[in-house]
């Protein structure tokens, strides 16, 4: 009983957790994860997990309808995103966008030196302009990276 209590109050808990300067922010419904999130509302796969890594865990499995979730914060929310399909490289996406590599590794810090942990399904900045961003949880990517990059080899 005090299970189910507690797992009807955590989306209310979560949206009343505000983060500090969140620029704007989400509802989660039944079915979303975080990249289908970061597509639908513009924001990269990184950036949702960083600003979100109090409330959403790991694997982004505990996503709950009407849990609000932040999309950005001030000064560090970049809203020119790709999704990264099938067969992409660093190098294609700097030159479709034309963005140095620094910009690209500025903006995704999660991105290995060789790119090669980049998964389809991932939601990337795209933007011509450097965002700085805090520390982030590179547990939390990871999990994220590993449990999808096997659809790269369909």
């Amino acid at each position: 009983m005090f299970v189910k209590l507690a797992l009807a109050v955590l989306p209310l808990l979560s949206s009343v957790l505000a983060i500090d300067g969140c620029t704007r922010n989400a509802t989660v419904v039944s079915g979303d994860t975080c990249d289908s999130i970061s597509r639908k509302y513009g924001v990269s796969t990184y950036q949702l997990a960083l600003v979100n890594d109090a409330t959403i865990d790991e694997n982004c499995d505990n996503l709950q309808p009407g849990q609000v979730v932040c999309l950005g914060i001030e000064e560090h929310d970049c809203t020119k995103v790709y999704t990264v399909v099938a067969d992409d490289t660093c190098d294609y996406i700097q030159q479709t966008y034309g963005i140095s590599n620094e910009t690209l590794w500025s903006n995704n810090p999660q991105i290995d030196d060789a790119c090669d942990n980049i998964y389809v399904g991932e939601v990337l900045c795209v933007d011509t302009e450097s965002y700085t961003y805090p520390q982030y949880n590179e547990t939390l990517y990871n999990a994220l990276a590993y449990t999808y990059l096997p659809y790269c080899d369909e």
